[in-house]
């Protein structure tokens, strides 16, 4: 038996074991992440320099952003430098602190989520109390709720985790630190169950969640179906529809990973589960929320042509946002 303290590393899958697979594999990261990045600091950019978007969803925007950013940053570069350098190593500490901020980022990300559901329903259902019920302090206080809950949730399930005794080898079955996969290598029948009933805590909220968005969204339609313009029934529903789909893909993806049977386990089974939860959405989600929001377009067109301008006229200066 090996106490987890003194587990050295750990194994994580690899995505192939050719190794023209593998540097496939590489460089398809390489351009999610650098998509991802990119286009996640062009939304913090310009929420953080453009006064008009300095609203309740442009700041629950710039959160959406950070914690997108986290998750592809903690789980990412390790499996792209395990594919490059042909190598599945990740010592105990990398591998404690991956699962720490990546049930951060993904708790965070739930909840900021429903929040700017509900920043939709307000608006649109109850126009007249927005102001009243999104306030800046209310905003501020919704998002360290939301910050502070992924922080103690990861601390419950990695402290948990990370101090059973571990007996069935180093081998993780995923190409991240997923605290599903080193359950099964603990020996410790009582500490597996108790962390099993805090994961089961953790899906039933955000299984919660997931139901409060679909109901506000069903209030959403039911308001825009009484908008008497085809237009803007059709704008409305080209903008809630893809949140809705975004949103569906994200839980069921991550709550499926967390609670699904042993028997119906598999490593491309489980490697496909987890891009979809941990690595598509952060690239997605900038284009999902900004496609239709004008306000956040015109903010972006105007930083990359003022970094474009100002490269152009004094290219050792910092980029500017016109007004």
């Amino acid at each position: 038996m090996h106490n987890s303290s003194s587990m050295p590393q750990f194994l994580l899958l690899a995505f192939a074991d050719r190794r023209e697979l593998q540097l496939l594999h590489f460089w398809l990261f390489l351009a999610i992440s650098l998509a991802a990045l990119l286009a996640n600091g062009l939304i913090l950019s310009a929420v953080a320099c453009d006064h008009h978007l300095h609203t309740p969803m442009g700041f629950f925007l710039l959160n959406l952003s950070l914690t997108d950013l986290g998750s592809i940053c903690t789980t990412v570069p390790k499996a792209m430098d395990n594919s490059l350098w042909d190598t599945r190593t990740i010592s105990y500490a990398g591998c404690l602190a991956q699962a720490f901020l990546l049930v951060i980022f993904l708790g965070a990300e739930v909840f900021l989520l429903t929040i700017m559901c509900y920043d939709r329903y307000v608006a649109i259902c109850k126009p007249l109390h927005y102001g009243t019920l999104l306030g800046s302090r209310a905003c501020a206080h919704m998002a360290a709720a939301v910050w502070a809950t992924g922080f103690l949730s990861a601390l419950l399930h990695t402290a948990n985790t990370f101090s059973l005794p571990l007996c069935q080898g180093n081998a993780l079955g995923q190409f991240f630190c997923e605290i599903p996969h080193i359950l099964k290598l603990s020996c410790s029948h009582s500490g597996y169950l108790r962390e099993i009933g805090l994961i089961v805590v953790s899906c039933c909220l955000s299984l919660g969640c997931f139901v409060f968005i679909v109901f506000s969204y069903v209030q959403i339609f039911r308001a825009v179906l009484r908008i008497p313009s085809q237009q803007g029934r059709h704008k409305a529903f080209s903008t809630c529809l893809p949140h809705l789909a975004m949103v569906s893909l994200f839980i069921s993806t991550g709550t499926f990973a967390h609670l699904k049977p042993p028997s119906i386990s598999s490593p491309s089974l489980d490697q496909v589960v987890s891009v979809l939860y941990s690595v598509v959405p952060p690239a997605l989600n900038p284009l999902i929320y900004s496609l239709r929001n004008q306000e956040l377009k015109d903010a972006l067109r105007k930083l990359i042509t003022g970094c474009f301008s100002e490269a152009i006229n004094s290219p050792s200066s910092a980029c500017y946002v016109p007004h």
